[in-house]
C-alpha cells in the first residue's frame, strides 16, 4: 500500500486517515496535526523520511510562488530541509494547475458565470493559479490579502496591485514566524467573524478553506464557496450559515476533501518523479487520467455531485 502522510502545523482535531484506490493502487492518505509546534512538525517530518511514499506539508506553505518569483517561509523551509529521501510537497503544483482548471470548468459548465459574478478571494498569494485565472475572466474581484495576512481592512481589486503588494510584503513575511501570519494549532478551531462586508458583497467566496472558515460571518445565505480542505465540521459551519453550494478542487473522500498538499503527494507518487522534475501538464494529464473533477455539494440538499 502506498502511504501519503501530511504533517500539519494545525490542530490534531482535524486529523483523518482514509484508504482509497487510485488507478489500481491502494493508498493510505493520512493527516497528523502538531498543534502549531514547529519542533514537533520538523521531528515528524524527519522521523518519517524514507518510511512513506510522500510527505506533504499541511497548515503551512514551504514558500509562495508569485509573478514568476519564489518567496520561501524560512522557518518552514528549515524544517523541510531535515528530510533527505522522501519527496516533500505543499500543494503548489496543484494550485498552479488544478485550481486554474477548476475556474475554467466552472465557467464552461455554467456553474459560475465569472463575467458577472462577484468573487472574494480571501488570499490570492496562497492560491496564485486561481488568482491569475480569476483575473482573466472576472471583472468583479476582490483580493483579501491585506485583510487576512496583515490585518489591514483594505480590499485589493487588481492583479497589478497585488503584484506590487506581493513584491514588497512577501520577502518580509517570509522571515517572520509562520504562526504570525496564518492560524496554526488550536486557532484553526476558532471562528472569529470579520470582514463581513466583503463576504456579503460576494456571490462566491474562494480560497484556502481554513482562512475562509476562520472569519465566517453568522449568515452567508445563497453564497457559493470555492475551496479545497474541508472537514465535516467545516461543511456543517457553512451549511448552518446558509451557504448554497460548496465547490472543492480536490475530491471528497469519506466526507472530507483533503488539501492540495495531500493530493499532490498522490500525484507525485503515481508519477514516480521528484517534485522538481514534474511539469504542469503532467499534473493535468494525471488528473484527467484518474477522472478528476471538482466536487460540487449542494449544502441545502442531500447529495453531492461532480462535474463531468
Amino acid at each position: 500500500m502506498r502511504h501519503v502522510l501530511s504533517i500539519s502545523l494545525g490542530s490534531s482535531s482535524r486529523d483523518k486517515t482514509v484508504t482509497t484506490t487510485i488507478l489500481g493502487e491502494e493508498f493510505e492518505l493520512e493527516r497528523r496535526g502538531t498543534h502549531g509546534d514547529l519542533k514537533l512538525f520538523g521531528d515528524l517530518l524527519e522521523e518519517n523520511d524514507g518510511k512513506v511514499d510522500a510527505l506533504t506539508i499541511g497548515g503551512a506553505d514551504i514558500g509562495i510562488h508569485w509573478n514568476g518569483h519564489y518567496y520561501p517561509f524560512r522557518d518552514i523551509e528549515r524544517q523541510v530541509q531535515r528530510v533527505k529521501q522522501t519527496p516533500v510537497v505543499d500543494g503548489s503544483g496543484l494550485k498552479n494547475t488544478l485550481e486554474r482548471e477548476t475556474i475554467r470548468l466552472l465557467q464552461e459548465q455554467g456553474v459560475v458565470d465569472f463575467a458577472t459574478a462577484k468573487v472574494f478571494l480571501v488570499c490570492a498569494t496562497d492560491r496564485f493559479g486561481m488568482a491569475e485565472e480569476l483575473a482573466k475572466v472576472c471583472p468583479h474581484l476582490i483580493f483579501g490579502d491585506l485583510m487576512f495576512n496583515i490585518g489591514v481592512p483594505v480590499p485589493v481589486r487588481t492583479l497589478s496591485a497585488m503584484n506590487v503588494i506581493a513584491a514588497i510584503a512577501l520577502p518580509i513575511l517570509g522571515r517572520l514566524p509562520f504562526k504570525w501570519i496564518y492560524p496554526t494549532g488550536e486557532k484553526e478551531d476558532i471562528i472569529v467573524p470579520k470582514y463581513e462586508k466583503y463576504y456579503q458583497w460576494a456571490d462566491l467566496v474562494a480560497g484556502d478553506g481554513l482562512l475562509v472558515v476562520h472569519h465566517l460571518p453568522e449568515r452567508l445565505d445563497g453564497k457559493l464557496v470555492l475551496t479545497n480542505t474541508t472537514t465535516e465540521k467545516d461543511v456543517e459551519s457553512l451549511r448552518s450559515r446558509g451557504v448554497s453550494k460548496l465547490i472543492t478542487s480536490t475530491p471528497v473522500l469519506d466526507g472530507r476533501s483533503f488539501g492540495t498538499n495531500v493530493m499532490e503527494g498522490v500525484f507525485v507518487t503515481l508519477l514516480g518523479k521528484r517534485p522538481g522534475e514534474i511539469q504542469p501538464q503532467e499534473y493535468l494529464d494525471m488528473a484527467h487520467k484518474i477522472g478528476w473533477a471538482p466536487a460540487i455539494r449542494d449544502l441545502q440538499a442531500a447529495a453531492p455531485k461532480e462535474l463531468t
